[in-house]
């Protein structure tokens, strides 16, 4: 049987892409909700998903946007937050075919995110467009979608009921955090940096002065380099 050279089918790519889509539906019905609890407009916050593709990001995003953080504050929290992204855009980008130019290269960068790239980079062979194209179909509208009726129910929902749903939102980061922690050491440790650092920010004198923004920035810098530093991945892992 002749090996495949390149996958470039859109087809495939988005039957790829559904069971992601399908998984973005609920996290991003707690962003929909959250974000029209907080006080956000329906259509601001559907548009806000519409162009950000970002979990984290947005769940940031939308408390500095709510506290009337700064432009600066809020570009430097999601640079460092999203940073990664362009990491995984890098490395595919030494997997695709002949048929991926820079304009295809930059609107599919949009799309990348980390399920997507896990399932792009797992592929057996060179990948094209049209295939990444479908990749990211159903994962962007799944996520629009979720958000949708997530902000749509914030709006019909009892109050009560809204401000019980609101710890949605913690018991979906814990349920992300817990089991790869369990599973290894090393992050467990470095969940317990940023635990540590952010409790140094909340309670110490002067700095619990700084904004949310920057806590969060200097959270994430401080256990992603300990993190780096001390439990370094092998090359060939």
């Amino acid at each position: 049987m002749e090996n495949v050279k390149s996958i470039n089918d859109y087809s495939k790519g988005f039957r790829d892409g559904i069971p992601i889509g399908l998984g973005y539906l609920s996290v991003s019905f707690t962003f929909g909700m959250m974000a029209v609890n907080m006080g956000l407009p329906v259509w601001v916050t559907v548009l806000i998903s519409m162009t950000n593709l970002t979990s984290a990001g947005q769940f940031a995003g939308i408390g500095l946007i709510c506290a009337g953080a700064p432009y600066m504050e809020m570009a430097l929290a999601q640079l460092v937050i999203n940073l990664r992204y362009a990491l995984m855009s890098l490395s595919l980008s030494q997997k695709t075919d002949k048929s991926m130019n820079i304009f295809h290269r930059i609107l599919i960068s949009f799309g990348i995110t980390d399920e997507v790239f896990a399932v792009a980079s797992g592929q057996p062979c060179e990948i094209g467009r049209s295939y990444m194209y479908g990749l990211i179909t159903a994962p962007y509208f799944g996520w629009a979608l979720g958000t949708f009726i997530g902000a749509a129910a914030g709006t019909l929902l009892p109050a009560t009921m809204r401000s019980a749903l609101n710890i949605a939102i913690y018991g979906m980061f814990i349920a992300i955090i817990i089991p790869p922690a369990k599973h290894n050491n090393s992050i467990l440790k470095v969940i317990i940096f940023s635990v540590v650092t952010s409790c140094i920010l909340r309670y110490t004198p002067i700095l619990n002065q700084l904004s949310g923004g920057f806590a969060i920035i200097i959270c994430t810098i401080v256990a992603s380099t300990l993190g780096a530093k001390l439990f370094p991945v092998r090359e060939d892992e």
